[in-house]
């Protein structure tokens, strides 16, 4: 197995990463990349697989469990009972469960309320021009997610606050500061979500969080840290992707000067996957590997984990002609942005009809609008989304 390396703070690759992510693929079907001391691939077919193969999963085999240190066990307390981190039996039965509550027609449901915010949110723009990171792209999601929930919408901020500082703990650039912040933040988040649950049980109410104490209650059920930890997760995961995604999103379009055509409902859904494609949210995906196999023509032992670079596979050139074009034009097909298999995003739907209400919206309103400044991404692997999008209109 050939051995790359690259480090994931050097700010060239924090602003690029593809150029690494095809000399990985150039190398073989996994390749070793150093700073990690992991397997990785960047070609679709092996991170296809991989991603739907049972015998890999994210939870770790018993006799790998990790060590919890003492001041890290208020967040791994929540991890443990994350879909996420999971896997079957207990994934099954909570992604289940998670469904019954979060359904399509209740994600289809708030295509009005994402409709008016995206306008309202437009229309409090400051006049001339913005950072749309800041104005825009952070509180659309996370307003979206506090309403479905069923959380007053003034502790957007909160929310958001903590889901950055957890989010923290998945990043390259992770310190002891870092993890006290993720810390207080996920007792913080308990605390507040553990009182919504228990209001909810004696007043129920048309949210998410009624809706998952229900199937808690019928026959099968939702533990309190389970119901915790699921919201905390859709949070997180749900708001973290779709900011990153907006502003990817935006940058894209006016680089491409992509015409208003692609924006129209016959084209909208379209040009948001390849928007997704194109320059995802999240870029690496852990796996441990459960029993002896093969992957990409490598051996791999029970125990072993593979790293799988769903930016890279998104822009193997066997799937796609030309895939560092962005190109809304390009025929829809599979990609993994969000992810495959048992664990394939759950809030898919969602992610989805929020890009399709909001980037229209936004164009559509104004018609004008232009980079005010190169966009830089943020030193945040493995996610990857812009520090600032300073735009003018």
């Amino acid at each position: 197995m050939q051995a790359l390396s690259q480090s994931p703070l050097d700010p060239g690759f924090v602003q690029d990463p593809y150029p690494f992510y095809d000399r990985v693929r150039a190398a073989g079907g996994v390749v070793r990349w150093e700073e990690y001391d992991l397997p990785v691939s960047a070609r679709a077919v092996v991170v296809g697989a991989a991603l739907r193969d049972r015998r890999l999963g994210r939870e770790a085999p018993p006799e790998q469990a990790p060590v919890i240190p003492p001041h890290l066990a208020p967040f791994y307390e929540v991890e443990a009972h994350s879909m996420l981190e999971l896997e079957a039996p207990r994934h099954t039965r909570l992604r289940r469960l998670v469904l019954r509550a979060f359904t399509t027609a209740r994600i289809a449901a708030m295509a009005p309320e994402i409709e008016e915010l995206a306008h309202r949110l437009i229309e409090a723009l400051p006049a001339g021009g913005c950072d749309l990171i800041e104005h825009f792209a952070k509180p659309l999601p996370v307003i979206v997610i506090a309403r479905l929930l069923g959380v007053p919408e003034e502790r957007a901020g909160d929310l958001l606050r903590w889901s950055n500082a957890m989010v923290g703990m998945y990043q390259a650039r992770r310190t002891p500061a870092t993890e006290a912040a993720a810390v207080r933040a996920t007792e913080d988040f308990v605390e507040f979500l553990g009182g919504y649950v228990e209001e909810r049980r004696r007043r129920p109410g048309n949210d998410l969080i009624t809706h998952l104490i229900a199937a808690e209650e019928a026959g099968e059920h939702l533990s309190r840290e389970e119901l915790i930890a699921t919201c905390i997760l859709l949070l997180n995961a749900g708001h973290e992707a779709t900011v990153h995604t907006i502003g990817n999103g935006v940058k894209a379009l006016l680089q491409a000067r992509v015409a208003p055509y692609w924006l129209t409902p016959a084209r909208i859904e379209g040009t948001v996957e390849e928007v997704l494609r194109h320059d995802p949210p999240l870029h690496l995906f852990t796996r441990w590997v459960y029993e002896d196999l093969e992957i990409g023509g490598a051996q791999f032992a029970r125990g072993d984990r593979i790293g799988l670079l769903l930016a890279g596979a998104n822009r193997d050139p066997g799937p796609w002609e030309e895939p560092a074009r962005f190109d809304p034009a390009r025929p829809v097909q599979t990609h993994f942005s969000f992810g495959a298999g048992a664990h394939f995003c759950i809030g898919a739907p969602l992610a989805r009809m929020e890009l399709q209400i909001a980037l229209p919206a936004l164009f559509r309103r104004l018609p004008d609008l232009r980079l005010a400044a190169p966009p830089v991404y943020a030193d945040l692997y493995h996610f990857h989304g812009l520090e600032r999008l300073d735009v003018l209109y």
